[in-house]
């Protein structure tokens, strides 16, 4: 009975060691519990500047929000295969490098990207994720790019109205819902107008330079006959007749 007492106490000593060395490898502010039967992982209110390397590869909810993380890198969330959620909202990002989101395009399900401070944003950084994405209150630039990315992305449900234009070509479109901005305004073509019209004004100004060297080419030319022949006037009757005498042999 006693070493039966003694091997429970052992056991019981190195599953607390255990669990304590796990516990202590994760960043300060952060840890996992279960929640409606899923894996969980919370890391709100950490403090954290990037995302943390230690994450369980079971986890199915990550909570990363209200940090200061500035700056999701390539294959940011790779080892983490059962990911259904991801909130990263209320932290400081203003860039997403493409492939920082791979690996999760077969399982996630939802990404909130809310309250950070993304201006701009190419399709290529989500590739071929299906998750519904929260992308409202960023400042963001509406243009094509903008226009682009929310075609190739499935929005949260009643998100849209918080994707505003911070700034924007036109004035009036300041201030105003970019959806409702695109139902009047189609960006790319604008832009494709604006590009065309740029190629345009290139060509021209190469074409106006070429015909400007030609002019002055041939100008310079004929100023420089039109000396030669009042070098030849100016020359005596024998000297000149020499001279052109000369000018003839050396043609030939």
């Amino acid at each position: 009975l006693l070493r039966s007492a003694t091997m429970w106490l052992l056991l019981h000593s190195l599953l607390l060691a255990s669990s304590l060395r796990s516990a202590s490898a994760f960043p300060k502010g952060c840890y996992p519990s279960e929640e409606e039967g899923l894996k969980t992982f919370r890391c709100s209110h950490a403090r954290l500047t990037e995302v943390p390397r230690d994450i369980p590869n079971d986890t199915n909810k990550l909570y990363l929000d209200s940090n200061r993380i500035p700056f999701l890198p390539r294959d940011a969330f790779r080892d983490l295969p059962v990911l259904l959620e991801l909130d990263l909202s209320h932290n400081s990002i203003a860039g997403v490098e493409s492939g920082a989101f791979r690996g999760l395009a077969d399982h996630l399900h939802t990404l909130d990207l809310s309250s950070n401070r993304l201006v701009s944003l190419g399709k290529e950084a989500f590739g071929h994720l299906k998750a519904k994405v929260n992308l409202s209150d960023n400042p963001w630039r509406c243009d094509c790019r903008l226009q682009e990315l929310l075609r190739a992305v499935e929005l949260v449900a009643g998100s849209s109205a918080g994707i505003l234009c911070h700034s924007s070509a036109q004035e009036e479109h300041v201030g105003k819902a970019f959806l409702q901005v695109m139902a009047d305004t189609d960006f790319c073509n604008a832009y494709k107008r604006t590009t065309d019209i740029a190629m345009l004004v290139t060509m021209f100004g190469w074409f106006a330079m070429v015909i400007s060297y030609l002019v002055y080419y041939v100008r310079q030319n004929q100023e420089d006959a039109r000396r030669h022949l009042e070098y030849l006037k100016s020359l005596p009757s024998k000297q000149r007749r020499s001279e052109e005498s000369s000018t003839i042999s050396t043609v030939v």
